[in-house]
Formats: structure tokens, C-alpha cells, sequence
């Protein structure tokens, strides 16, 4: 059977089907419109009766599929039949671009994060960076050339945010790939080469030494202030920023500060002694709010109270003269002191911290969050920040 022509395709009237071969058929329909079919076998599938199982399915109007475009069509669901897959349920598959992949990977994921700030800067990235190149593209189209064009001009100057990028956008194509609208390997995965070495220099969180802590601390009591009484808080506590900022009168309990795990780094329940020091600053803010110990200045737009801000404790640091330092350094302070000062264990030192400790199988067996003796050594941190140093090392060895 002759295959069919361009010019052929065009000079067709007679209603009926033209086969090209391969299964692929034109037809005419009755008042001269023209369309493509294929009829194919899916391979090692059978009907009720036994016999092969066929297909047979449009590849689109002829005034918007060209004849080799059909022949393409036709081969790609050809394949799929011949490997015992679902020609009809491919064609029928929702074709997304990059954008509207991308939107609903955000979309999956935004309820898992306990920082909506990670939520923000996740999609940011995406629309700053990768939407620009190719988010209206077919997500089955876009390339590691397209994905290369995106992190190229910032892979050098904003290498972490051009990494954190790389890692969205694999997540986005392996979201792609398992719901069905993406075939073939990831396209990141082809950059290893193409991007440069990019040396990385570890920038740590300015500290203030630990020496220096009491001397501070008795300034920052001075100060008239919610932000200075959660920064005495943080310090006293060796917590990070947001679990005070969030921190609510609930989940103190006694001397016991109780961190639910939804605010912790780890995602797992924290108990916090509290020393006599930590809980002066407690009835310093009681009476501020029934709900957040520390809250906001500034309330809601429907007037409820809310959490400080993370820049709450910028102007206070600046006016304190103390710019130079970070919020975060305080816990490597309450770490140096540990370990130089109180010569404490490097395991109750790390649980005060939160910290993981061994491999996974070490962690198995140590179930214990060495509570008391974290008690003993928080005790012997508030007295050194309140200028009463004392001799700790029988408290915590």
C-alpha cells in the first residue's frame, strides 16, 4: 500500500480511510472534513474472548496536525502499545507546563513546613529564577539546557540560592515522573558537568564569647523591652529564636518549658529545665498576653496578639552596641561555656542544644533526654549569665 503524500492528503475528497501504513489512516468524513487515526495492538494484552487487545484512537484534525507530525504521534503511541501500556490513557494525559507543575509541588509540600518564610522563599525562587526560562513550556519539553540557562547567571554569585534552586526543580520533575506527566530522567541530573566547581567557605553565626555573656546580660536587663526579655530568655535557655518567639504559656508547666515539635529544628518534642534566672524573666512577662509570652508590639489586622517578629531583636542588639553578634550565637556561647567552663558532658551539652548525638543506631538505644542532669547544668548556665559563677562539674559529669 502506497503511503500517502502531502499533496495527496490535500487532493482527498472521497469520504473513507486512506491508510498510510503502521496503522495510521486518514479520514474524510462526510462533508470533506480530515483527520488522523491510528489503530494499533496493545502488546500482551488480550479481550474477554482471547483475542489480541486493539486501540484505536484521534491524533487531531489534519488543519492542525501535518502528516508528519501524525507519523511522529503515531510511533511515540506505537511504542507505548508494543510495551504493553495504554496508548489512549497517554494522549489523554493532562499536559502541564513547568509553572503549573511547579505551583502544585508548592502547593503539596507548603503544609509540611513549619516556617512559612521557607514556604515564600521555595516559590520565589522558582518564580524569580526558573519561570523566566521556561515555566510556559510543556513540562515534558523543558531541558537541562532550559534548567542550565536558569542557574547559570547565579551559580556563581548566589551559589546557595542557585543550589537551593537545582534541588526545587528536581523535586518539581520528580513529582512529574511519578504523577504521570513527565517521561524520561530528570533533566537536572545532567548539570553535574555543566555547572562549575563552586569552592564553599562556611560562614558562622557571629558569637559573643562566653566570657563576655554576664557582662551582656546584666546590660540587656537594664533594657525596658518584650525583645529584651525574650533575647534574656533565648540566652538563658540555649533555644533558638523562633521557639522563644513562639513560646506560650501553655506549654510551661512548673519550672519545665515544654516545646511542642511542630517548632522545633528536629520536628521532636523538647523539655527545657528552667533555671531560677529563666523563670524571673517568665513573671517579668507575665500579664502581657494570656496566650504568647513574648508577644508583638503590634498586633493583627482583626487585633490579635501575634509572636515577635525575627527582626525584633536587630535594634536592640544595635543600640546595645552589640551589631557585630547574632541572635543564633548566643547557643554557641551557652556551647563554648559548656564545655571550656562547666567541663559538661558532650552529650548533655548537645541535648540542652537540641541536638542530635551519634549515628542513628547510637540514637536507637539512647532514649533518654538526660533530663536532670540538663537540669543541673541550665541551673549552673543562668547563675554564670546573672554573675554568680559556680563550680558545676560534679553537677554534670
Amino acid at each position: 500500500m502506497p503511503r500517502l503524500t502531502v499533496r495527496k492528503v490535500d487532493a482527498l475528497r472521497e469520504p473513507g480511510m486512506y491508510g498510510d501504513g503502521d496503522g495510521l489512516y486518514l479520514r474524510v468524513g462526510p462533508f470533506g472534513a480530515k483527520s488522523w487515526i491510528l489503530r494499533t495492538r496493545i502488546n500482551g494484552r488480550l479481550t474477554a474472548g482471547g483475542k489480541p487487545l486493539r486501540w484505536e484512537g484521534g491524533l487531531g484534525s489534519v488543519s492542525l496536525v501535518s502528516l508528519a507530525e501524525a507519523r511522529e504521534a503515531a510511533r511515540e503511541l506505537r511504542k507505548i502499545a508494543r510495551a504493553g501500556g495504554d496508548p489512549g490513557a497517554h494522549r489523554n494525559r493532562e499536559a502541564l507546563t513547568f509553572e503549573q507543575a511547579a505551583r502544585r509541588v508548592h502547593s503539596s509540600l507548603a503544609p509540611t513546613w513549619r516556617n512559612p518564610k521557607h514556604s515564600q522563599t521555595w516559590l520565589s525562587s522558582i518564580e524569580n529564577y526558573a519561570l523566566p526560562e521556561f515555566g510556559r513550556k510543556p513540562i515534558q519539553d523543558v531541558t537541562t539546557a532550559d534548567v542550565h540557562a536558569a542557574l547559570a547567571p547565579i551559580w556563581t554569585e548566589k551559589h546557595e540560592t542557585a543550589k537551593r534552586l537545582k534541588q526545587r526543580i528536581s523535586s518539581v520533575f520528580d513529582w512529574a515522573k511519578g504523577a504521570g506527566h513527565f517521561e524520561g530522567e530528570n533533566p537536572v541530573n545532567g548539570l553535574k558537568k555543566a555547572l562549575p566547581p563552586v569552592k564553599h567557605k562556611a560562614k558562622n553565626m557571629a558569637a559573643l564569647p562566653w566570657r563576655e555573656v554576664p557582662g551582656f546580660f546584666s546590660a540587656l536587663k537594664e533594657r525596658d523591652s518584650i525583645s529584651a526579655l525574650a533575647l534574656q530568655f533565648i540566652i538563658l535557655t540555649a533555644g533558638r529564636s523562633g521557639e522563644v518567639r513562639g513560646a506560650r504559656w501553655s506549654e510551661i508547666e512548673g519550672d519545665i518549658w515544654t516545646v511542642p515539635g511542630e517548632r522545633m529544628k528536629r520536628g521532636e518534642v523538647h523539655r527545657v529545665p528552667l533555671s531560677a534566672a529563666a523563670l524571673e524573666v517568665l513573671e517579668s512577662a507575665r500579664g502581657l498576653d494570656p496566650d504568647f509570652i513574648f508577644p508583638s508590639p503590634s498586633r493583627g489586622k482583626s487585633g490579635q496578639a501575634r509572636p515577635l517578629s525575627d527582626m525584633a531583636f536587630k535594634p536592640t542588639l544595635i543600640r546595645m552596641g552589640f551589631e557585630r553578634i547574632s541572635v543564633h550565637g548566643m547557643r554557641s556561647a551557652f556551647r563554648d561555656w559548656a564545655s571550656e567552663s562547666a567541663h559538661a558532658e558532650r552529650e548533655v551539652a548537645e541535648a540542652a542544644l537540641s541536638h542530635a548525638v551519634g549515628n542513628a543506631v547510637e540514637r536507637a538505644y539512647a532514649r533518654s533526654d538526660l533530663f536532670e542532669r540538663r537540669r543541673a547544668l541550665m541551673e549552673a548556665w543562668g547563675s554564670f549569665c546573672c554573675g554568680r559563677d559556680i563550680k558545676v562539674v560534679e553537677l554534670v559529669s
